[in-house]
């Protein structure tokens, strides 16, 4: 049976509660959250031989989340990744965003939906949070309301489930920034887990990180991920601009993506602990980010800096820049449409 804890972790400087909650399940696997961010906090879960540790990456005290670039285990949006030039035309009218990423528009602007409290409850054996986004946030056209809710069960399964509704047409593209260590997050490096993916193409990259519209074969590349494989072998490799980007930092299509289905992504896995996590998703693609800006971050956990590629970022979003690619799955959410979502990360070992 699943519990629920809740306490006050502590307060902004505005004066707003930040509530920590526990979910724990009858194993004694535990998910930790924060209404900061729609933050995942932790994941208490077993290794191969039973003991539990904290596989996800994040900050001894709530003051750590206050804007931090890598966005530890927080709810990003309006719209999670790239928009190229920060603008995007909507019905005839353009809008120009921050630029907040070089020439890019990231994440939704520096005052994006990781960098809020939400208003936080619990429902029976769930966590649900909600945030009211206005109409002209960070530039965006039409009052946007998001739900995050959070479910977690005895078979150490993560669920979130995001909703959004809008009096405009806008863009919307929400997804969570959780970064794993399967080790443990103080365990330091994860260029030695292995990574499956179910995807056989992917975007060409340009040198500001916006897609080109052309997809490549990702067979026998370094992106090529079809069946498992460390994350280090293609970490300095020159495909797609791998080592531009100090590493892995691309979109990945999902192969028969279909709408509002939840379908397998795929896995990460670490040899050393035993630990396995499947991640499922109704999103067309997902974001492999290996962690390349980690180093200078607030203190961790455990109390030590995190260095580059001490954990793995693996986001069910849409693709990026997708307001300027009709050929990608539209972004855009129409007043009378519900924005529907999952992501769903499976924790589990093997031998």
């Amino acid at each position: 049976m699943l519990t629920i804890e809740q306490h006050v972790w502590g307060m902004t400087p505005e004066g707003e509660a930040i509530i920590r909650y526990t979910m724990r399940n009858a194993a004694g696997a535990e998910v930790h959250l924060s209404n900061y961010g729609a933050t995942i906090l932790a994941a208490i879960v077993p290794d191969r031989s039973g003991r539990l540790d904290d596989v996800v990456l994040g900050y001894s005290a709530p003051e750590g989340y206050y804007g931090d670039s890598p966005a530890m285990g927080k709810s990003v949006g309006r719209f999670a990744n790239r928009i190229a030039g920060g603008r995007m035309t909507i019905d005839g009218t353009e809008y120009r965003l921050e630029l907040n990423n070089g020439r890019n528009h990231l994440h939704g602007g520096t005052k994006n939906f990781a960098n809020r409290v939400w208003e936080s409850r619990v429902e029976t054996n769930r966590v649900a949070m909600s945030l009211l986004s206005e109409d002209g946030d960070q530039n965006y056209p039409g009052e946007l309301a998001v739900e995050a809710v959070f479910d977690f069960d005895d078979e150490n399964q993560l669920e979130i489930t995001y909703l959004a509704r809008t009096d405009r047409t806008t863009a919307v593209n929400l997804t969570n920034h959780v970064y794993f260590n399967l080790d443990s997050e103080s365990a330091g490096s994860v260029l030695d887990h292995e990574l499956q993916l179910d995807c056989s193409r992917v975007p060409e990259m340009d040198a500001d990180q916006i897609p080109t519209g052309r997809l490549l074969d990702a067979a026998g590349t370094p992106q090529d991920f079809r069946t498992f494989r460390p994350l280090r072998e293609g970490i300095d490799a020159p495909f797609n601009r791998i080592r531009d980007f100090k590493g892995y930092d691309h979109p990945f299509p999902i192969d028969g993506w279909r709408p509002n289905i939840l379908g397998r992504v795929g896995a990460l896995r670490s040899h050393r602990s035993g630990r396995l996590v499947e991640v499922f998703s109704s999103q067309p693609s997902v974001m492999i980010y290996t962690g390349n800006w980690l180093a200078g971050s607030a203190p961790s956990k455990s109390g030590r800096p995190y260095a580059d590629h001490d954990g793995v970022a693996i986001e069910c979003q849409n693709l990026p820049d997708a307001v300027h690619r009709p050929e990608f799955p539209a972004p855009w959410l129409h007043p009378g449409e519900l924005y529907c979502q999952k992501i769903v990360y499976r924790f589990g070992t093997f031998a």
